[in-house]
Formats: structure tokens, C-alpha cells, sequence
């Protein structure tokens, strides 16, 4: 059976954001997004997709009551790389006031992975980790999200831009569209109106 590349797409992001996780050592840390901490960034993951998903699928995910991140996440990627591998999610469409019928494995890809992949810096660098970040997908998808900057500002879900110089990596550029501040370290405070994704 050939692997959909959605399905590739979503194992190689959500292994490294799950690397990220393996290798935090303090939950309580402050993270680049506003009131959040490290615990943060993994329960908006594991929270705004199920609900997602099943409002606009009927598609329920395991949800483990009470879990430690680490739990929670490794059941929550799990279980969205088997609905991406499997043969029947093909034929399925998620239904969304806002976005209309999006193919399913899309839907997971443009809204979902595109998440769990910005994120990543936000745990990597609330921890200490390695927060370097795919240059070219960085550059996709900041070419894809800049023609619609209007309607993400309005969403609510991102922060105002951050200036960036000029000449500035994918990466950096990414990252200051999004309403992160790429010099931002523990110990800051996150800008005002800091938003998370997704």
C-alpha cells in the first residue's frame, strides 16, 4: 500500500515534536506563548484536534482522563497516524462551517500537522532543545499564510506580526508571522497578545 503524503508528512513531524516531549525534564517551564507552560503546548495539541475532528467527522480519538503529556501524547499521535494510514480515510471528508468539505487526510495535513510542526519550537525552546525547524516547510508554509494574513489575524489563533531583519531564515520569518518572538528565551515574558496556533 502506498504511503499518502500526509500520512509521511504527520510521522516525521509528530516524531520530532514527540522527541521534544521525551525530552522534557521540567513541565512547569514558561513557554513563547502567553500564560502557557511546557504542559501547555502538548494539552492545546491533544485538545483542539479531537474536537476538531470529531465535530466536523464524527471521528472520536482516545482521549487518556488524566494522562502525564507524555501519555497523552504518545496516545494522541498514535492515534492520528493510524487514521492517516488507513485505507478508508481516503474516502472520508471533514464538514466545517467555516472551511466547507476539506478531503480528510488534507484537513489533517494543512490544519493539524502544519500545527503540531510550528509548536515544535514552542516546547523545544520553552525546554532548552534543539528548536531548529525544516527550512523548507518553514518557507511553504509561510508562502501559503501570508496571502491570507488578514483572515488569520481576525481567527483570534495567532498574534500580532513580530519584525523580523530583513533577510531573516524561513525559520525566523515563520515564527515572527505567527506572533513569536524568535529571540525569546526562559525567562522572558511572552509578548502581550501572544496567541497559540491552531
Amino acid at each position: 500500500m502506498a504511503v499518502s503524503e500526509p500520512s509521511r508528512r504527520h510521522r516525521e513531524v509528530a516524531g520530532a515534536f514527540g522527541e521534544r516531549v521525551l525530552g522534557t525534564a521540567d513541565w512547569d517551564a514558561p513557554a513563547p506563548v502567553a500564560g502557557w507552560r511546557a504542559r501547555d503546548v502538548v494539552g492545546h495539541l491533544t485538545e483542539w484536534f479531537p474536537a476538531f475532528l470529531a465535530a466536523g467527522t464524527g471521528i472520536e480519538l482516545p482521549r487518556p482522563a488524566g494522562a502525564d503529556p507524555v501519555t497523552a501524547w504518545t496516545a494522541h499521535a498514535d492515534a492520528v497516524q493510524a487514521l492517516l494510514d488507513n485505507p478508508a480515510s481516503t474516502q472520508r471528508v471533514l464538514r466545517n462551517p467555516h472551511l466547507g468539505e476539506v478531503p480528510l487526510l488534507e484537513a489533517v495535513d494543512r490544519f493539524y500537522t502544519s500545527d503540531v510542526f510550528m509548536h515544535t519550537w514552542d516546547l523545544a525552546r520553552a525546554t532548552g532543545q534543539d528548536d531548529r525547524l525544516d527550512p523548507e516547510f518553514c518557507a511553504g508554509l509561510l508562502a501559503g499564510m501570508e496571502p491570507m494574513e488578514q483572515v488569520i489575524r481576525s481567527s483570534g489563533q495567532y498574534g500580532p506580526r513580530v519584525p523580523v531583519p530583513p533577510g531573516a531564515d524561513p525559520q525566523t520569518r515563520l515564527l515572527g508571522f505567527i506572533g513569536r518572538d524568535p529571540s525569546w528565551q526562559p525567562g522572558d515574558v511572552p509578548r502581550p497578545g501572544t496567541a497559540g496556533t491552531g
